[in-house]
């Protein structure tokens, strides 16, 4: 049995000395966190004689964070084993604990029936079985820790770990959600239809799919921006009046990933349903923004769907209706009502059928591309000196592009070639300015070319960071 409580919570349940409310079973390993009803200290049951001794257990601990185990772990535990920790931190800090492994036979006392769960900021909590509890935030900077173990067959014990943070600063592992000003609880009981909450946070924003019919809306996955539950299944149908099309832009993106997307993933379809032959692009999943998506017609249907395993912080999406004429946010609209893709506009082709897209592009800073290992791109101009990298000028570009050559030959991403291009020899906007590639550009392309690198001893040489977080070909190029 394994008891922890803050100090002051022992105090204010305090009574004339007597027996300890802490008794060992005579049949079951247990381990809890609970308040005892004295100030007396259990007295140890005495361990039977044994070859060698046992070794020691319990004890202060007052630096500003530790560790603490159960006696031999990661082996077994030892019967009849009485152990105190008296953990101890400055004044006006509290305590942090985090029980990182937990193997102790359970009894009924442990039994977290529904009602009856014990709330880790209050005076007493009570955990045993096999799976480790969420982290526990204290109020106090005194906390005592107590592990009980009775004469029967021991298991692996327990470690943990415990930190000195402001009260302030009360927060919860990656997995775990957070509540109550301090409680943290798994992920599995957020949105499971009961409140294991006080402030009832868990089982809000809950709301999972529906039908969208406004002409402009956002939703979001369960919990956002915080993780969202395990285990979902989420339909989101927008239906906009004929004649519309519906552009979907996601702003947030943050899923469980994996190559082929069958964890946690997000599929976007041009239809009321989720057929195959209706989805548009590909399933969605990790970190890196979806594009733009612009359904063919009226209706869109959003597929979101989580396993049980590892939860991310999920998407906000919003969408947009517009006439099936009108040019998206994304596209440049030619004088003949033609759209074209707005990279297109001024690259010195004609991509209008009307020519309009390169009207008004006679500006003096941009420059005909002459660096040989950036010719043929999509964009054919460009504009020096290059802020960026200070570089005074084409020539100066194409020298440096040599130490690149081995990089830009990879196969290991089609857009490789064009990202090396676009950071040293820029593309030129109608305005005069110039582009750098979108940061999702970047972080694609060393995602898929580490294997490659790593087997000729290279470093990603790009800091992908440091590029704009952003899909708006307004503020940074994309192919």
């Amino acid at each position: 049995m394994l008891l922890a409580l803050p100090v002051e919570a022992e105090l204010q349940s305090s009574r004339p000395a007597g027996p300890s409310s802490v008794t060992a079973s005579t049949q079951h390993h247990d381990a809890t966190i609970t308040a005892p009803a004295s100030t007396a200290e259990p007295m140890a049951t005495v361990p039977p004689p044994a070859t060698t001794p046992e070794p020691s257990c319990g004890g202060t601990l007052q630096g500003p964070e530790g560790s603490l185990s159960s006696p031999r772990y990661p082996a077994p535990y030892p019967p009849n084993t009485l152990c105190i920790w008296r953990i101890q931190v400055e004044d006006g800090l509290a305590i942090q604990l985090k029980i990182e492994s937990l193997s102790l036979e359970g009894t009924r006392w442990c039994l977290f029936d529904r009602g009856h769960r014990l709330h880790p900021l209050a005076a007493l909590c009570r955990f045993c079985g096999d799976v480790a509890p969420p982290t526990i935030n204290t109020n106090s900077n005194r906390l005592r820790v107590t592990f009980v173990s009775d004469n029967s067959v021991g298991a692996l014990g327990f470690t943990a770990h415990y930190r000195a943070i402001l009260p302030s600063d009360k927060s919860c592992a990656w997995d775990e959600f957070f509540c109550d000003q301090g409680l943290c609880i798994h992920l599995g009981l957020v949105c499971d239809g009961f409140h294991d909450c006080t402030d009832k946070s868990d089982e809000a924003n809950c709301k999972c799919g529906g039908s969208l019919t406004n002409l402009e809306g956002q939703f979001s996955t369960p919990s956002h921006p915080q993780p969202y539950p395990h285990q979902q299944l989420c339909l989101w149908q927008i239906a906009v009046p004929v004649g519309h099309v519906i552009d979907l832009q996601f702003h947030n993106f943050s899923l469980e990933w994996q190559e082929d997307c069958t964890f946690d993933f997000v599929e976007v379809h041009d239809s009321a349903g989720t057929d195959a032959s209706s989805l548009l692009g590909s399933r969605f999943c990790g970190s890196q923004l979806p594009p733009i998506l612009t359904s063919s017609r009226h209706v869109m249907t959003v597929l979101f769907m989580a396993d049980e395993g590892v939860a991310e912080d999920g998407f906000f999406a919003t969408y947009r209706a517009r006439n099936a004429t009108e040019s998206s946010p994304s596209e440049f609209s030619c004088s003949n009502g033609e759209c074209q893709a707005r990279e297109l506009v001024c690259d010195g082709w004609h991509d209008c059928l009307d020519e309009s897209d390169e009207f008004n592009c006679t500006n003096s800073s941009c420059q005909q591309i002459q660096v040989e290992m950036c010719l043929g791109l999509s964009y054919n101009t460009t504009s020096f000196p290059n802020i960026w990298l200070t570089i005074p000028d084409q020539q100066g570009a194409a020298t440096m592009l040599q130490d690149y050559k081995v990089l830009m030959e990879l196969p290991c991403y089609q857009h490789l070639h064009l990202l090396i291009c676009s950071l040293f020899v820029p593309k030129c906007t109608p305005d005069g300015g110039v582009l750098q590639p979108c940061r999702s550009v970047c972080l694609t392309a060393e995602q898929r070319c580490q294997q490659a690198l790593s087997l000729l001893s290279i470093l990603w040489p790009i800091n992908c960071n440091v590029l704009p977080d952003s899909n708006d070909p307004v503020e940074c190029f994309k192919p």
